[in-house]
């Protein structure tokens, strides 16, 4: 939209979700980031958005789960040409919605494909990226006890904060996880992150919100002229995985079992255990 202006903060309102979803199943960091996009948005005193793209009725199953971990809002993108995720039309399809509707915040889980969407998306809106964060805060209070808990700062410092910051702190690791360095996004909207999955904390299920979330239908132009390129096939190479984002312990084995794997392997599930 070449009257989209990102520069005038008070136009912009709202904590968005991008809701990952694969053959018609949320990726479990969705609820995640929708369970803190509630907390930020209580914060500051607007709704949270799940901003779900997909096939002809993706959200028949999911709007509800959404709706239970905090969404005020699911915001329904469906057309047979977001079926199966390309980097062309889910971008144009959401910075079109984005520069139609103007949320404030823009949350992405750092899965294969958040790592794929986001940047193209920030460069798209003219706005910053956060990428791979571990800790969001809105609330100056809440992010000082953050950094008291989190970080070597002296007390002054932490007294020094501009209590009127109003800016999203996005917390990620830098040079090689030695350090934490905080960003914010001041002069441009949306505010944008991308959060790895597994280190926020999913919220309680919660049936009156569930019963409660809107749907609304996002209308949008998107033609296949606007995708450079076509998923022919998709293939599972492994017939069963096991998902371990958010596993708190991981135990493996190696070659190390290769003699008696059957004995090995019986091991290793009596540690797991």
């Amino acid at each position: 939209m070449a009257d989209f202006n990102n520069t005038n903060l008070a136009d912009f309102s709202g904590v968005w979700v991008f809701c990952e979803q694969r053959q018609g199943k949320l990726q479990p960091t969705v609820l995640e980031l929708i369970s803190e996009a509630r907390k930020l948005a209580d914060d500051m005193g607007t709704e949270v958005c799940g901003l779900l793209l997909g096939g002809k009725g993706v959200a028949d199953s999911m709007a509800k789960e959404l709706g239970a971990y905090g969404a005020d809002k699911v915001l329904v993108c469906e057309s047979d040409l977001l079926d199966t995720y390309t980097t062309d039309a889910y971008a144009k399809v959401i910075c079109d919605t984005v520069m139609a509707k103007k949320p404030e915040i823009l949350l992405i889980a750092a899965t294969n494909i958040g790592r794929d969407l986001g940047p193209r998306c920030a460069a798209r809106l003219h706005t910053g990226l956060t990428a791979d964060c571990t800790h969001l805060d809105v609330d100056v209070e809440k992010y000082a006890a953050f950094l008291k808990e989190a970080s070597t700062l002296p007390q002054a410092q932490l007294d020094a904060l501009n209590r009127e910051d109003r800016n999203l702190k996005m917390t990620r690791p830098a040079f090689g996880g030695h350090l934490m360095a905080t960003i914010i996004c001041p002069r441009f909207r949306p505010q944008m992150a991308t959060v790895r999955p597994g280190v926020l904390k999913k919220g309680e299920y919660n049936e009156a919100k569930a019963n409660a979330v809107v749907v609304e239908p996002v209308a949008f132009e998107l033609s296949d002229a606007d995708i450079k390129t076509k998923v022919l096939e998709v293939v599972k190479e492994a017939k069963e995985l096991v998902d371990l984002t958010g596993a708190e312990v991981v135990v493996s084995v190696g070659r190390g079992i290769s003699k008696d794997v059957d004995t090995g392997i019986k091991l290793a599930e009596e540690l797991a255990g």
